[in-house]
């Protein structure tokens, strides 16, 4: 009989571990500041292997900015081993960016006024890969792929890290108890060119219209799968030139890392073929309809691995557990504050219409299409889910599911009734969710479940940097004006 749990370490048990390292390895930023899993050593030992076996020559270290963009550095193979052991550096001057790429706050002043030391003079940050993350990018000769997180050169965490947010939150669920599964639809425009049509629009799910594009969409699929990505379908949408792309649901985490290698993906695979595909939610010509992000959301205890959003067997008519009812009225609570990181362009804003498979209200329906949250009730009640149809596809991953975990944990906290659900979503008389980005912001700005939740510091960083997206497009003058008013007045 055993009484030691002889598993590897990487896999939770107490045996043999990823360590210790190579002694070249040791004393290295990595190994000093203590920042890595036994599982990412595992993982980076693994990483090591195949980048000799594949004869891999450059690796990509990404972080993902307060955009959702992706920026990094390519290191070539012989500084890989370098960048696992110290990580790589990076102007932190990126974490304090518009859309732009204009910095919002004076980087060469010694009071930044960021809250926090460690950006004045856009001194250095320091990338850290998370060899968990490690890809070989299919369509880029001999290239790896690694995501990273942020720290400071003193080894401490960087506030502004999106990735490191959303695990910050996904702690502070667990801390009760859940752990946070999330599905992903995705949808895109794909143009030929730049802006040429490549569907007609008003034929949702026509198979011999995507037939038309089966160039591409094999491109798509090979790449997506060859990354690991959970791909569950591609599917033709309403709008004109509109395609959607659906991942399993997985933790939230592992999801909201996917999201970004697939929209990044989606974009390089594309511009190879003389495609432009954009998450952007409503480009110009996008008169029909524009795309969504629908977030799919659940819990699941973490002490017996059940779904905690089944409803209670003694709860009547009820579509939701107790646990569920608290946790949705949270997300409609918090919508207008939660806007500003769901949908987080100026553009995104011009998706709520009604009557157009988008919201424009802070409603929830059961298995209504039109309403902000569906209630899904599946066949297999361990996949009762809520849906979230307010984001916009070009969303942070990790501040979108960040901002549903903060929410949802308020109505918990406060132990929230839920409303009634709408029958007619654009016709209720429910509060309309922000019709502006400044809207959304200041709704940010003011909330206590926020500022709870993420801290005074990220909360005065972010709507500071979206204020700044939001007045430059407010001193803009757009074609709309000059056709309106050039000629008439």
């Amino acid at each position: 009989m055993r009484n030691v749990d002889e598993r590897p370490v990487a896999e939770a048990g107490g045996g043999a571990s990823a360590r210790p390292m190579l002694s070249s390895d040791r004393g290295g930023f990595v190994d000093v500041h203590d920042l890595w899993s036994e599982r990412q050593y595992a993982a980076a030992a693994q990483l090591r292997r195949v980048v000799d076996e594949l004869g891999i020559e450059m690796v990509r270290l990404g972080f993902v900015d307060q955009h959702g963009i992706v920026r990094g550095k390519t290191v070539a193979r012989a500084a890989l081993a370098g960048a696992l052991r110290n990580g790589i550096t990076a102007p932190s001057s990126l974490l304090l960016k518009d859309t732009s790429g204009s910095s919002v706050f004076p980087v060469f002043r010694s009071e930044v006024g960021v809250g926090v030391e460690g950006f004045s003079g856009a001194g250095d940050v320091v990338l850290v890969p998370d060899p968990t993350t490690f890809r070989v990018v299919p369509w880029a000769e001999r290239t790896g792929w690694i995501l990273c997180d942020v720290r400071f050169p003193d080894g401490s965490a960087v506030p502004f890290c999106t990735r490191s947010l959303l695990r910050d939150q996904l702690a502070a669920l667990a801390e009760r108890g859940y752990a946070m599964t999330v599905g992903a639809e995705l949808e895109l425009h794909l143009f030929r060119g730049d802006s040429d049509p490549t569907t007609p629009g008003s034929q949702l799910l026509h198979e011999e219209t995507l037939d038309g594009l089966d160039d591409v969409v094999q491109h798509l699929y090979s790449g997506l799968t060859a990354l690991d990505l959970p791909v569950r379908t591609l599917e033709l949408e309403f709008g004109a030139s509109q395609i959607e792309l659906t991942l399993d649901a997985a933790d939230a985490a592992t999801t909201a890392d996917a999201v970004v290698v697939c929209r990044t993906a989606i974009r390089q695979i594309a511009r190879r073929l003389g495609y432009h595909a954009t998450f952007m939610s409503r480009p110009q010509g996008a008169a029909s309809a524009s795309t969504g992000w629908h977030l799919h959301q659940s819990l699941r205890h973490l002490a017996t691995g059940r779904a905690a959003f089944v409803p209670d067997p003694d709860g009547g008519d009820e579509a939701l557990s107790v646990t569920g009812r608290s946790w949705l009225e949270g997300l409609l609570a918090n919508a207008p504050a939660a806007a500003a990181f769901t949908t987080p362009t100026v553009n995104g804003y011009k998706r709520y219409q009604p009557y157009s498979l988008a919201p424009d209200r802070i409603a929830w329906g059961l298995d209504n299409k039109g309403a902000m949250v569906r209630a899904v009730r599946a066949a297999d009640p361990s996949a009762t889910r809520l849906e979230n149809r307010s984001g916009e596809p070009a969303a942070n991953p990790y501040l979108y599911v960040a901002a549903q975990v903060v929410s949802g944990l308020d109505g918990l906290s406060r132990r929230l009734d839920l409303r009634p659900p709408t029958e007619n979503p654009y016709e209720d008389t429910a509060p309309r969710l922000p019709r502006s980005l400044g809207e959304a912001v200041d709704a940010l700005a003011s909330s206590t479940a926020f500022r709870a939740g993420l801290g005074d510091t990220v909360v005065d960083w972010y709507t500071r940097i979206k204020r700044a997206e939001w007045e430059r497009y407010l001193a803009h003058v757009s074609d709309w004006e000059q056709r309106e008013y050039a000629d008439l007045f």
